[in-house]
């Protein structure tokens, strides 16, 4: 194969190109930590912000799997007397799929970068969000359309907690990260990070540590690495994760056009053949694409705000005209 970079300019993260078992191509630019001047390389952790939601769904979809929730199990059925401006019909599918018309604590069609409405140090476990989740009236009726709602992947965490009595970083460490090999992936706390992880940087030059939650839930929060990632891909397509019949329920178009041409299935955005999560926020973004027709995964994540959906999508297309073929 030819000699091929990909754009990094302005990049401050990782950028990773894998198929199977071959890196095709990785790429690490820039520092993790400043204030020791720790350069970022291929086995940093970063954080994934919305991009979490990719495993957010998979849990509930594979406790669906195994009966302890359906698609059509209305949220107020988990969340009795919580949340009561969520409407009765609103279900997990709704929630799932950005067609709850909740109302949300982070409305990104308001403004995708507001600030939290309590401390962020309050924010150490999913039901300390509750609070912060109460008193957001209906924005439509449930199933009217799409519109992404960060705090409905909020409840889904909520609901798939008291669906399997069990935190819901550890259920998805549980039904994620374990049985995908994803060893260096969690919701660490940011305010006591594991060695080998990158500190997010705002672009006045401070780190993000009072710009997001403490402890990260079903929206945000998760760390991951670039191999860490293609790892995901590989086993939610194998069937390692979820039985075959709930991996096409994650990847079937629920909405045709969601955002700029995008569709998107449940948890996953859908970008004419490829399958990605994505997340951006104070000092983090991260974009994680995989190519099921070929197998590549191109990743690349940043522990500041750059450009970088249309980044990996030039990769990808680069990559695929250089290897070709089905995997």
């Amino acid at each position: 194969m030819d000699a091929f970079t990909p754009d990094l300019d302005g990049f401050n993260g990782v950028i990773s190109i894998r198929r199977g078992d071959d890196v095709i191509g990785e790429w690490a630019v820039g520092l993790a930590d400043r204030t020791f001047d720790v350069a970022n390389t291929p086995q940093t952790r970063f954080g994934l912000a919305s991009g979490t939601k990719t495993f957010t769904a998979v849990t509930v979809l594979s406790l669906v799997g195994d009966g302890i929730l359906n698609l059509d199990t209305a949220a107020r059925e988990l969340l009795a007397d919580d949340l009561p401006l969520i409407a009765d019909d609103v279900t997990v599918d709704h929630l799932l799929t950005h067609t709850s018309g909740i109302g949300d604590y982070l409305d990104e069609e308001v403004d995708a970068l507001a600030p939290l409405t309590v401390p962020a140090q309050r924010l150490d476990s999913t039901p300390a969000y509750l609070p912060m989740l109460d008193g957001f009236p209906t924005k439509f009726s449930a199933g009217e359309r799409f519109s992404y709602c960060n705090g409905g992947y909020v409840v889904l965490a909520v609901i798939a907690e008291r669906a399997a009595g069990m935190p819901f970083s550890e259920l998805v460490a549980a039904r994620v990260f374990a049985p995908a090999g994803m060893t260096a992936s969690g919701f660490p706390r940011s305010d006591l990070l594991p060695p080998g992880t990158a500190t997010g940087y705002k672009d006045d030059g401070r780190t993000n540590v009072f710009e997001l939650p403490v402890v990260g839930s079903g929206d945000g929060g998760a760390h991951s690495t670039v191999a860490d990632l293609h790892r995901f891909w590989v086993a939610l397509r194998s069937g390692t994760i979820l039985p075959p019949e709930l991996v096409e329920r994650a990847i079937e178009p629920t909405t045709a056009d969601a955002d700029d041409g995008l569709g998107y299935g449940r948890g996953v955005w859908l970008d004419e053949g490829d399958l990605v999560m994505a997340g951006g926020d104070h000092g983090v973004t991260a974009v994680s694409r995989h190519d099921p027709a070929t197998g590549i995964t191109v990743s690349a994540l940043a522990n500041i705000e750059v450009r970088t959906f249309a980044r990996t999508r030039e990769a990808m297309q680069a990559i695929r005209e250089r290897v070709g073929g089905a995997e």
